[in-house]
């Protein structure tokens, strides 16, 4: 199975040079794997110590950088080396100041694996979340490099655990320790005979928290909201904007509204504009308006949706129509935000709990939509409640970073 797996690797990484040529996305996948070995060359030195974290993309290296923070203040003579698998992480990501190199990860050929093994020759790898890579895991295994799983989920329907997965399975024996999320990622890997395993939670509530001690402030932010009742929505994809531009378009309250969309490509943006009938400005035409006097404004940016949570009465926070399901919703709550989201967030712990808590509202139709957002816009009380259900989930989910790091630093 190793062999035919290899076989679509290769196969893979044909079809994509292919698609490069028709997709930007993909040409951004491809041409970045191009740079990759010669950045290695110039920038990591034979003498170098150095330590690799992999994240799959954005949302996994915002979930690992607590760890990787951490290990950089205890291990300051350590470059510290992140790769990305997807473009929408790297792209947003590569100018990062934590880590000394930041690259694509190349593909998982066994070539691939010992060439950049052999230039980054790291002390200490940590895979966030997911993305078991078996050529990668292998050759660490040969080397008894240290290796560990942060923040890791397993599901049953994971290639682990079909009968075809052997030489999948074989790979995990390359992890030193897996810091697992909950219980039954702990009892999945039990069942393949894995006993170096801790259920250490999950570091995104550790990322949210510390989010609180920074600066969120944004001038423009708060000459739009002018001490109004705001409706932050992040993350928004097209049938996300459909519900919410209808509300916007109908309802009658003293209410501004701030869309962040997932996409921010320029035809999609003046689409979305096009479709609200209350006076609307963008982030790239801000510059000398009188923002106070709009009602909706679109961020047609990245990286700042974080800060613009602050700011939020209500969120909604998008994906939650599409698959694999709803976008961030602990940022939000970190502020102590009532969220709504879609339907779709049944593989995200974090949303069913704060749903089934009632401090996260999952809707399902335009109907569901009206409702919750006019009680919410009406009640003070059931708002604030709502609001400080979050923050207090977020606040009680802390220390999965102490207690990796306990664990790391004693082995």
């Amino acid at each position: 199975m190793l062999f035919l797996y290899n076989l679509i690797v290769h196969f893979a990484g044909f079809l994509l040079k292919i698609t490069a040529l028709f997709s930007p996305k993909m040409k951004l996948f491809v041409d970045g794997r191009k740079e990759v070995f010669p950045v290695l060359e110039q920038k990591i030195k034979s003498t170098d110590k150095t330590i690799w974290f992999h994240a799959a993309s954005l949302g996994e290296y915002e979930q690992g950088l607590p760890v990787i923070e951490k290990i950089k203040e205890q291990f300051p003579l350590h470059k510290i080396v992140v790769t990305f698998f997807s473009p929408s992480g790297y792209e947003v990501r590569k100018n990062n100041t934590v880590a000394d190199v930041t690259v694509y990860l190349p593909l998982d050929t066994k070539k691939n694996a010992q060439q950049f093994l052999q230039l980054v020759h790291p002390d200490l790898v940590f895979f966030i979340k997911y993305e078991y890579w078996p050529n990668y895991l292998f050759e660490l295994k040969k080397s008894n490099t240290k290796t560990y799983l942060i923040s890791g989920i397993l599901r049953k329907n994971q290639l682990f655990f079909k009968w075809y997965g052997g030489f999948y399975r074989d790979a995990l024996a390359a992890f030193t320790y897996f810091f697992v999320q909950n219980e039954i990622s702990k009892k999945l890997l039990q069942q393949l005979g894995k006993s170096n395993v801790a259920v250490s939670g999950d570091t995104r509530f550790d990322r949210v928290a510390t989010i609180l001690e920074k600066d969120n402030s944004l001038d423009f932010i708060s000459q739009f909201k002018n001490n109004t009742l705001t409706i932050v929505v992040g993350s928004s994809w097209p049938k996300d904007e459909d519900l919410i531009v209808n509300f916007i378009n109908s309802n009658t309250f003293n209410v501004k509204f701030i869309i962040a969309p997932h996409n921010i490509k320029e035809e999609q943006i003046q689409q979305l504009k096009n479709s609200i009938t209350k006076k609307t400005v963008l982030f790239s035409e801000k510059e000398g308006k009188q923002l106070a006097t709009f009602d909706v404004f679109i961020i047609d940016t990245i990286g700042i949706l974080t800060k613009i949570y602050s700011y939020a009465d209500i969120a909604y926070v998008g994906g939650g129509f599409g698959n694999p399901g709803v976008h961030n919703v602990l940022e939000p709550a970190t502020f102590g935000v009532p969220i709504l989201i879609g339907p779709n967030y049944s593989h995200f712990a974090e949303a069913i709990a704060l749903v089934n808590m009632e401090a996260c509202l999952a809707v399902s139709n335009q109907k569901e939509l009206n409702e919750a957002l006019e009680n919410l816009i009406r009640n003070d009380d059931i708002r604030n409640e709502k609001g400080h259900m979050c923050s207090t989930f977020v606040q009680m989910n802390k220390g999965a970073t102490a207690i990796i790091l306990k664990n790391i630093l004693n082995d």
